[in-house]
């Protein structure tokens, strides 16, 4: 499989940006900026959610909701959707492409925006990572990581 995470902004509704991704014969997962602090974060979480379900480990039943649980460092579905859903009314995504190329984002009216991406003090607090010598993006790794502590 093919990952790509990249930052999205633009008016367009949610269900057409899922629509154009899976159109393009791949799929999305879109999620909160706020919720994501760097692209490693997300990457490390697919590869174990892939890995999960190669392994016969996985608890959800797709693989689009096995990562959201991996990048959410929940157990819980529900509550990993929750925590992960891109705010209502907030033109802003990360957005997960599996097997896309070329996101065509000028087709929908939305333009590519990494600095959504990017890590700031703000969304480590939030996400209840501290400020020491290990960085925010290696903290999110090992956070992923844990889920499989979490599962047993």
């Amino acid at each position: 499989m093919n990952f790509q995470v990249i930052g999205v902004r633009g008016d367009t509704g949610f269900d057409d940006i899922v629509s154009h991704f899976t159109s393009m014969g791949g799929e999305v997962i879109l999620m909160d900026p706020d919720m994501v602090v760097g692209r490693d974060h997300v990457i490390s979480a697919a590869i174990h959610a892939e890995r999960s379900f190669s392994e016969g480990t996985n608890r959800s039943k797709t693989l689009l909701t096995e990562i959201i649980l991996y990048t959410a460092w929940e157990r819980q579905i529900s509550k990993a959707i929750s925590k992960m859903k891109p705010k209502t009314g907030r033109n802003e995504y990360i957005a997960l492409l599996i097997d896309i190329g070329d996101p065509q984002l000028d087709r929908i009216d939305m333009t590519m925006d990494d600095s959504l991406l990017e890590c700031s003090d703000e969304k480590a607090e939030r996400l209840g990572l501290t400020k020491s010598r290990i960085s925010y993006i290696d903290q999110a790794i090992e956070n992923v990581a844990l889920v499989e502590l979490l599962k047993v």
